[in-house]
């Protein structure tokens, strides 16, 4: 092993396997199982924040009716408490996304996108959710020449439609709010996004529905769907649960409705965090605004400061396991650890010596064009949202708001948009999904390599509406 990859092990050395934000000792014990037949207006499938969201916003909708949620572990366990806490105003995985699919709506998707993160931070306030949040933004920076010529290009498309609350930031600028050798500029969103602890938000949107009256049965999975006289039964290990209707919150793991499978494939991220930074650490990089940052390369990586003065540095490494297999043993994965190491300290050199306290990974349900879709099935008494493709932190609560439209009957504005009344191009089967990935994944490696210049393979997937993503 080089001497540089040794320093970087030897800063993995006390890295505990598991998620940051998971390891707390004031997590919530588990809630018992379901057992016998349970009956409900709603049943809510899934505890993670999809789940939450929905049981949560049809107690306020309805207090009367009666919610069960059921989840296969424990609320929060999966991707919602092990992401990295970004809770963003963007419904369309970014304005640049929304902009290529849907030009028509895209004022009307920010629109409701702002409306719904201003929603979000009167819940978290209104029922006491303790889980540090904080309206910092996000600057996304450039540490290439052509990623600073996208990042312009997007200003001046975003000024040109009227989107304020973004700044462009040169050089100076950028380093003066986080320092880094590798920063060449940063377009930066000042009121679009939050940061949070994201189990805290977990945990506190699973207390405000037992606080509504939400009956929440955990380590109880959902195995099958089938309709049941005028409503649904959902069939679980120990027992069953009969259903006026049902919200399935299940994103990455196979759906109750078969058909909506091929919409999505599982993609495993990585992330690091770091012991707390010292008062001179700390001065060297500067963040005293303590913003989210991203850079803009294909293979990216996503970084943000915690309360207690960490960093956690994640991404670059999206894997999709060959037949979109979950399995435990996908969660960690050393080699990508040991190059998100290296990563980090090319990008923050000033804190040589630092140490990563936790390394852990997770599944992301990946779609097609990288933003939530949605639909019903069994004439209407079912609904269902997925396809987050990581940015589901603040999604899902508008997804939430889909479904239970959707399950309603309801026309709203946001059952109008064609964003909400279309669906995403399936993943084909294997061995044809592993080749395709693989090759995209190789093309966009490429680009980033070659000053952002698209393969063939690559602009075709563009033409056609495709892509890959975590």
């Amino acid at each position: 092993m080089a001497p540089a990859a040794m320093t970087f092990a030897s800063s993995l050395a006390d890295a505990q396997p598991v998620p940051f934000w998971l390891d707390d000792p004031g997590r919530p014990g588990a809630l018992p199982a379901l057992t016998g037949t349970e009956r409900c207006d709603l049943l809510v499938v899934g505890g993670g924040y999809s789940g939450l969201w929905t049981a949560l916003l049809a107690k306020e909708r309805d207090p009367g009716r009666d919610v069960v949620l059921i989840e296969g572990r424990e609320a929060g366990w999966a991707a919602s408490g092990r992401n990295g806490g970004f809770c963003a105003a963007s419904l369309t995985h970014g304005l640049g996304n929304g902009l290529a699919r849907w030009p028509d709506e895209i004022a009307k998707l920010e629109d409701l996108g702002a409306r719904n993160l201003d929603a979000i931070e009167d819940t978290v306030a209104r029922y006491g959710i303790d889980c540090d949040f904080e309206r910092t933004g996000e600057i996304d920076v450039a540490t290439e020449p052509h990623q600073l010529t996208e990042l312009h290009e997007l200003h001046e498309e975003a000024t040109r439609l009227g989107f304020g609350g973004l700044e462009m930031l040169d050089r100076d600028a950028v380093r003066a709010e986080v320092d880094s050798p590798t920063f060449l500029g940063g377009l930066w969103d000042r009121d679009g996004v939050a940061m949070l602890h994201p189990a805290k938000l977990a945990w506190g949107l699973k207390r405000a529905c037992l606080g509504l009256g939400v009956r929440v049965y955990e380590n109880t999975r959902g195995l099958e769907l089938a309709a049941c006289g005028p409503g649904m039964a959902v069939r679980t290990p120990y027992g069953r649960v009969l259903a006026r209707r049902v919200a399935l919150g299940t994103n990455v793991f196979p759906s109750l409705v078969k058909r909506v499978r091929p919409y999505t494939v599982p993609v495993y991220d990585y992330a690091l965090m770091t012991e707390p930074l010292s008062s001179e650490q700390l001065a060297s990089v500067g963040w005293k605004r303590r913003q989210g940052l991203g850079d803009s390369a294909n293979q990216f990586h996503y970084f943000r400061i915690t309360a207690d003065h960490r960093i956690l540095w994640g991404g670059y490494d999206a894997v999709y396991p060959f037949g979109g297999r979950l399995s435990a043993e996908l969660d960690h994965r050393p080699e990508t650890y040991l190059r998100l190491a290296g990563h980090f300290f090319r990008c923050f050199p000033q804190l040589e010596g630092l140490r990563f306290s936790h390394a852990w990974g997770g599944a992301i349900d990946t779609c097609s064009r990288f933003a939530a879709f949605f639909g019903t099935a069994h004439r209407g008494r079912v609904a269902y949202a997925a396809g987050f493709t990581g940015l589901g932190v603040g999604a899902t609560r508008f997804g939430a708001d889909v479904m239970l439209d959707l399950l309603g009957g309801e026309r709203t504005e946001r059952t109008a948009l064609t964003m909400v009344r279309s669906k995403p191009l399936p993943f084909p089967p294997e061995p044809v999904a592993w080749a395709g990935i693989g090759l995209t994944k190789w093309s966009l490696a490429r680009a980033d390599a070659n000053g952002g210049r698209r393969n063939v393979w690559l602009r075709t997937l563009d033409r056609l509406g495709l892509g890959f993503d975590s």
